[in-house]
């Protein structure tokens, strides 16, 4: 069961995405009352489950007759992994695409207790009833198939994953503009006030500047990395940021907006 080939464990790694994605997609669009296609790639594909399922797998197959290790080595193994990702994630985006803020046991808002205990479980589950099938599966194809099958998925992934990674890039550096056009504007906004007694000319400078930024801000939210990026939170909903906390906010908010006004269209 451990002896795996390479193209072997690229199909599982695939598959386990699939059903992440499956999991999240549902549970997300449940909470919210509408689909959402949840996660940071474009197609049916989450990796943090797939790579978490292939981290439980490594730890987990050697102590598998004990549940109990099973339990442990699976919740330390994926809890490990799922930092060091979203801590890389938020560092490289300055977005957080999961967040445990609020959350009983947190650690920096990348894990908790509860998402612990849960990778825990599934390890079980894994180990005990899910991946017996899915080895089956993947074991009985030939191995021409299996290495078709799974340089098609590679390139496949590859070519989403660098399409997701210029939106999350694209978000940034939006972000990143609206909170120095916004410190910017309250630096304006600021000194009219303190020259508003004493210089009427400077006030008139001043507000010109000030128009000028807001209308800064408005080109900004027409430019093609504004809307690529908008996409890209669309599948995140719970998306936050730490240090561009206001500027994700109010890109999500004109996203809302624009939508409630396309809805209404629609349906009129």
């Amino acid at each position: 069961m451990y002896a795996y080939h390479f193209f072997q464990w690229i199909l599982f790694f695939f598959i386990y995405c699939f059903f992440g994605w499956i999991w999240e997609s549902c549970y997300v669009s449940a909470k919210g009352h509408k689909w959402v296609n949840r996660g940071f790639l474009h197609g049916p594909l989450i990796p943090i489950y797939g790579s978490g399922a292939i981290t439980v797998l490594f730890v987990a197959i050697p102590v598998r007759d004990n549940l109990a290790l099973v339990f442990i080595f699976g919740m330390a193994g994926a809890t490990l992994l799922e930092y060091v990702t979203g801590a890389v994630m938020e560092k490289l985006f300055k977005v957080r695409y999961w967040d445990y803020t609020g959350k009983a046991c947190n650690l920096n808002g990348h894990i908790c207790l509860g998402a612990s205990l849960a990778w825990g479980t599934f390890s079980v589950l894994l180990i005990r009833y899910v991946h017996a099938p899915v080895e089956r599966l993947v074991l009985g194809m030939q191995a021409d198939i299996a290495e078709i099958l799974s340089f098609v998925l590679v390139v496949a992934f590859a070519v989403d994953a660098t399409q997701s990674f210029n939106e999350a890039m694209d978000l940034r550096e939006v972000i990143e503009r609206l909170t120095e056009n916004s410190e910017e504007l309250r630096r304006i906004q600021k000194r009219v006030d303190v020259i508003a007694a004493v210089i009427d000319a400077d006030i008139q400078e001043y507000k010109k500047s000030l128009g000028e930024r807001r209308l800064a801000m408005e080109t900004l939210m027409k430019d093609k990395k504004y809307l690529r990026s908008v996409r890209l939170l669309r599948r995140n909903p719970g998306a936050v940021s730490r240090h561009y906390k206001e500027a994700l906010e109010e890109v999500m908010r004109h996203d809302n907006i624009i939508s409630r006004i396309k809805h209404k269209r629609d349906t009129e």
